[in-house]
């Protein structure tokens, strides 16, 4: 007997995320390593947002930038390992058809937020170095603001469209996904019939956002180098190329291994690597993010100094 069509595409409920498969104490032991990584990630993502939020010498837009890209990174995090976690727990690693397509499209969404964040990050760097006198006219409350809700907002809009299409691709069996978090290359491998013209379109949207917004934050730093280069001051060169030093290790470390995974999602990478490279942008960056952005900057490390000393000593009384 035939199967129609729309049957086909419901006749899979919930996918298995296979994870990391190996001996419950090897999953134990994940469980705990990732347990670890998450907290700190927290921890120190959490702190730059309470550090920009309570020290007012830290209200200016790099600052507050940089506050809103640590809190992108708690919610850019949280959409994958809790659910990791529990799986490590867990004997059937089951999840739902809606849940695995909620995280797909909250995760790519934050992940497309990041990009535009260090865009607008790179473009600040751009107009304090590079038009340092006409910055704070430019860079005004109003405009920084307005940044930072595009940034947030624009990849909710942007993915609205890949999700949809690969959602609404045949799914009639087998179920079972060999990653940790439901991506889309896994996903369109599953679906029963090949669709090319979804994969073009995804595959363009990926190349188009990712080298689009990669091109406008080293073109950016690119100029500011140039304008660093011919400071007269050897402090202040040293003060901004340190700045830009920072922000470049977290462009290479987010543009570097998505590039690799998602401008040719059928490119055929091995499944081990496939998970490495995603467990690296999805989990390890957000980690060190807040150590390659704070710890080389003495206005940040003041500022959580004293943010954790005067705060800590409250909660006594």
């Amino acid at each position: 007997m035939n199967v129609s069509g729309t049957e086909t595409t419901n006749s899979v409920s919930h996918f298995i995320l296979v994870g990391f498969p190996s001996s419950p104490e090897m999953q134990l032991l994940y469980f705990g390593l990732f347990s670890v990584v998450y907290t700190l990630t927290l921890m120190g993502n959490a702190a730059i947002v309470c550090a920009v939020r309570w020290e007012r010498r830290l209200h200016t837009p790099m600052y507050i930038l940089l506050g809103n890209f640590s809190l992108l990174e708690i919610c850019y995090v949280t959409t994958t390992v809790p659910n990791m976690l529990a799986n490590f727990l867990s004997s059937s690693k089951s999840i739902s058809f809606v849940n695995c397509f909620a995280q797909f499209y909250f995760f790519f969404s934050l992940g497309c937020d990041e990009g535009f964040f260090l865009c607008i990050m790179a473009f600040d760097r751009y107009l304090a170095i590079c038009r340092p006198l006409h910055y704070p006219r430019i860079m005004t409350k109003q405009l920084y603001t307005g940044l930072a809700i595009f940034g947030w907002s624009c990849g909710f809009v942007l993915f609205l469209t890949p999700v949809v299409l690969i959602s609404q691709l045949p799914y009639c069996g087998p179920n079972t996904i060999n990653h940790f978090l439901c991506d889309p290359a896994p996903l369109m491998m599953l679906s029963c019939s090949e669709d090319t013209t979804t994969q073009f379109i995804y595959s363009t949207f990926n190349a188009v956002f990712m080298i689009g917004t990669f091109l406008f934050v080293l073109c950016s730093y690119a100029l500011v180098i140039v304008a660093v280069l011919r400071m007269p001051s050897a402090a202040g060169k040293r003060k901004a190329f340190s700045t830009c030093a920072s922000h470049l290790a977290v462009v290479i470390l987010f543009f570097g291994s998505i590039m690799v995974m998602y401008v040719s999602p059928r490119s055929g990478h091995p499944v081990q690597v496939q998970k490495i490279v995603t467990l690296f942008y999805s989990v390890i960056t957000p980690l060190c993010n807040p150590l390659i952005y704070s710890l080389r900057n003495k206005e940040m490390k003041t500022a959580l100094r004293k943010v954790f000393r005067t705060e800590i000593p409250a909660h006594k009384i």
